[in-house]
């Protein structure tokens, strides 16, 4: 139980009503700003105006998907209010509050450096990433269905990377009857890839494997669907971009083409967001509850 707790919410989507939910539930007090938009209550939450003194006693500060923007923004889709964060919000935290978010642009990271608070990117956790990479491979499905004229069933399928997402991105492809090829750095992955029945080849061979692709899933935040590579696929191909933005594509060449390529980060909040919110809620309650049991015996 988080009785006693006090939490404090700023902006997000639909996931993040899953999150009050959670929490609520466990007895923690809950205060959210961002959410006047909404038609219904939210239950066990206290609404209140986005000001300086509501981050005065606050155990945990809660933040959207992606915290802030570059300027301090925080996004809130049902509001139309400005909410921004500057030091001065930050000061009033006590030191043994924590700042929870997706993931931290340099602005954020730097508000959290300067009072010396700890950060939590929940994105970067092997745990969230692996739970969000199922949402992730049904939407690129569902984008894939969407955007062909041919069954996922007997496709040539790419998938670059090997990590938490392209793992179950491929491993979904071929319970559908794909063909796939699986593009790896590490000589690991190459093996486990072949061991799982894909077609593993090394990212410095990728021109010579793109000759016959229909659809072409990437994962690497990195430059490296380049105009080159984009040269070397068929016509019919799609590309579907998981990275995050500005993804690994070269958007421009690619519908200078007349290829279809496509950026989808953020795809678990936008196809499934209950689930979403429910992955970012359970992981979100045990930190909280961690860390106050942390607090609790000094640690």
């Amino acid at each position: 139980m988080l009785t006693g707790v006090q939490v404090l919410l700023l902006g997000g989507d639909a996931r993040q009503l899953e999150v009050i939910r959670k929490l609520s539930e466990l007895d923690a007090s809950v205060t959210v700003c961002g959410f006047d938009g909404l038609h219904s209550p939210l239950d066990g939450a206290v609404h209140a105006e986005f000001d300086e003194t509501l981050f005065e006693g606050v155990d945990a500060l809660l933040l959207p998907a992606v915290g802030t923007d570059d300027q301090g923004l925080i996004h809130a889709v049902f509001s139309d209010r400005e909410m921004k964060l500057t030091d001065a919000h930050f000061a009033r935290l006590p030191q043994h509050c924590t700042v929870y978010t997706g993931m931290a642009k340099p602005y954020l990271r730097g508000l959290c450096e300067t009072r010396g608070l700890a950060l939590v990117e929940l994105f970067d956790r092997d745990d969230v990433a692996i739970y969000n990479s199922i949402p992730t491979a049904e939407g690129a499905l569902m984008m894939a269905i969407q955007h062909t004229d041919i069954t996922i069933h007997g496709s040539n399928s790419m998938v670059l990377g090997f990590g938490r997402t392209g793992f179950t991105m491929a491993r979904t492809l071929q319970g559908l009857g794909a063909r796939v090829k699986v593009g790896v750095r590490r000589s690991e992955h190459f093996a486990r890839a072949s061991e799982m029945g894909f077609e593993p080849f090394y990212m410095g061979s990728l021109l010579q494997n793109v000759g016959n692709i229909d659809l072409l899933f990437n994962t690497i935040p990195t430059m490296i669907v380049t105009a080159q590579i984009i040269a070397n696929l068929p016509s019919r191909a799609v590309i579907i971009d998981l990275a995050s933005k500005p993804g690994g594509t070269d958007f421009r060449f690619a519908e200078k083409r007349g290829i279809k390529a496509m950026l989808a980060p953020g795809l678990p909040g936008i196809v499934a967001p209950k689930t979403a919110g429910r992955i970012i809620a359970d992981c979100l309650s045990q930190l909280i509850t961690d860390d106050t049991i942390k607090r609790g015996n000094g640690i």
